[in-house]
């Protein structure tokens, strides 16, 4: 078992359908009679510990955080026009549900770009505040964590940004 890990204890993660987590390290443990080794990341924000096989990370889409350069992209992404389909509201909360959860920074800042409009509008159903919220949050996680500022600091960004479009 001499295969190179890739990440490393203290390495700040990305899991797909939970957001930014810190890898705490990498245990051994006996399931089914096979030993498995396991990266344990902490998700503070959900209090919660999950466990990925070492050999199932790429496959499981657990990833490092974004460069500063992919996270330009996201950003630059918020400043664009909205784009709203005209198909049925839970076919599109489908979709966006689709993109927060591919952990892919610039699909989750369409989905806060594409919802950011009805802010503030009696208009906007709980449904669609309820996923913008989320795709918010899950932006501001990783820009808080790659900027190394803290999270209240990275949703004001995100909001100001928001505005300014």
């Amino acid at each position: 078992m001499a295969e190179e890990l890739i990440f490393s204890e203290g390495d700040f993660v990305v899991y797909p359908t939970h957001g930014v987590g810190k890898v705490l390290g990498v245990e051994t443990q006996k399931i089914a009679g096979h030993e498995l080794q396991l990266f344990v990341i902490s998700f503070d924000r959900d209090r919660m510990t999950l466990r990925v096989p070492t050999t199932k990370a790429s496959t499981s889409g657990l990833r490092k955080l974004s460069s500063k350069k992919i996270m330009e992209n996201a950003l630059t992404t918020l400043k664009g026009r909205a784009r709203v389909k005209r198909t049925m509201w839970s076919r599109r909360a489908q979709e966006y549900e689709a993109k927060i959860n591919s952990g892919d920074p610039v699909s989750i800042a369409e989905v806060v770009r594409d919802l950011h409009r009805n802010v503030g509008q009696p208009d906007q159903s709980f449904s669609e505040r309820q996923i913008y919220e989320a795709a918010l949050d899950r932006l501001a996680c990783e820009l808080a964590a790659v900027e190394k500022i803290d999270k209240e600091k990275a949703t004001e960004k995100l909001e100001k940004l928001l505005m300014a479009a």
